[in-house]
């Protein structure tokens, strides 16, 4: 058996020839193709607005500024994810709050939540809470939701690995003021590099549209398809460069397309995945808080004895893994910048402590989902 790696995109040929036609046609910014890929990710989600980007850490960005997030306000973000969560926050010269989790689905811990609310010195200064749908198990958004009613609160939803999770029957996307998915080449959908911000509000899809690129009054695509000369723009805000291209867009196209097929695709490896560790008795596979809601299975992620061996001894055998996430308060840049200590996050720490990512995406072969399969019973075996 070659080495399995840990995660690869599935691309067909029907996303090659959407690229090459890009290549073709002149039009490898953002074009055509950007414009039919935001149009179907809103209607497959179900949104008035859907806004493409070049990552969703820009997304998030995005998402934080037309909220209103300004210098000395403060965000609730759970500890236990990828840093461009946090690090958003630091751009506008606010803070983190940050937050611990739930031990059984790694998601931000409602309690936590509501002590840091009911006990912070001046509540007022806390403008959003920004969960994180980790491996694609839903936050409990309408315990979120009624927090974030009573003080006052913006919700943004990092759902970089939640397409297409759904909570109490609606898909991840519907529920907040806006929410922002990640197509790196790892995601459930891939673009190579990119992501999306979703919303129903009017006035954040306008002021995300402006600033995700430079600050025009009108993007390329609209300059050069409009009845104003093709010279003219106006500048009316200080913005980014945060566009998606067409040529990321043409494979989003495609992969949008194929959704649900590689989603159920994932459920058939992960049902596999928990009929076969079912009876490893110190092996905690992943919790589902809804049996009838959908799991996107981005990551599946197992708690296991002897964490760091357990990994070598996979590799060893030619299984990649991964470890999501080292929490942040233990990073060099979060503790030193707010005075961290280790046992402040104790869920969060002790999580992470046995966890480990084993490979779950659609490219993987029966047999080679059967040899993943043999390989974590094996390597349990000579660790317990």
């Amino acid at each position: 058996m070659n080495k399995i790696p840990f995660a690869l995109p599935e691309i067909g040929e029907e996303e090659i020839n959407e690229v090459v036609d890009s290549l073709r046609s002149g039009w490898v910014t953002t074009g055509p193709k950007t414009k039919k890929f935001e149009e179907d990710f809103a209607k497959y989600i179900g949104v008035k607005h859907a806004l493409a980007v070049n990552s969703a850490t820009s997304g998030l960005h995005l998402a934080l500024d037309a909220v209103g997030i300004q210098r000395g306000d403060k965000v609730i973000v759970p500890v236990n994810t990828f840093t461009s969560t946090a690090e958003v926050v630091r751009y506008f010269d606010a803070d983190p709050i940050f937050c611990d989790i739930d031990p059984d689905t790694f998601n931000i811990s409602i309690a936590a939540i509501e002590k840091i609310l009911s006990e912070h010195p001046n509540p007022s200064e806390i403008k959003a809470i920004m969960p994180v749908h980790v491996a694609g198990q839903s936050c409990e958004m309408d315990e979120i939701a009624e927090l974030a009613k009573k003080y006052n609160l913006k919700i943004v939803e990092d759902a970089a690995h939640a397409l297409p999770t759904t909570y109490k029957g609606k898909l991840i996307g519907t529920l907040s003021d806006v929410t922002v998915y990640s197509f790196y080449a790892t995601k459930t959908l891939c673009t190579a590099e990119g992501g999306m911000v979703v919303t129903n509000d009017d006035e954040y899809a306008q002021r995300i549209k402006v600033m995700r690129l430079h600050g025009f009054n009108r993007d390329a695509w609209n300059r050069y398809n409009s009845d104003k000369p093709a010279w003219y723009y106006e500048i009316i805000a200080p913005g980014y460069k945060y566009n998606m291209a067409d040529l990321a867009a043409a494979m989003g196209l495609h992969q949008l397309a194929k959704a649900d097929k590689f989603h159920d695709r994932r459920c058939e490896i992960a049902s596999k995945y928990n009929e076969a560790f079912k009876d490893l008795d110190q092996v905690q596979r992943p919790f589902v808080t809804r049996a009838e809601d959908k799991h996107s299975y981005h990551l599946y992620i197992l708690k296991v004895p002897n964490r760091d061996e357990f990994i070598q001894k996979l590799s060893d055998k030619g299984v990649g893994t991964s470890v999501h996430w080292i929490p942040l308060h233990v990073q060099p840049y979060w503790k030193e910048k707010y005075n961290f200590e280790e046992n402040m996050f104790p869920v969060a720490m002790k999580n992470f402590e046995s966890i480990m990512s084993i490979p779950i995406y659609t490219k993987l072969t029966d047999i080679e989902v059967d040899y993943i399969i043999k390989s974590v019973k094996e390597v349990y075996e000579e660790i317990i």
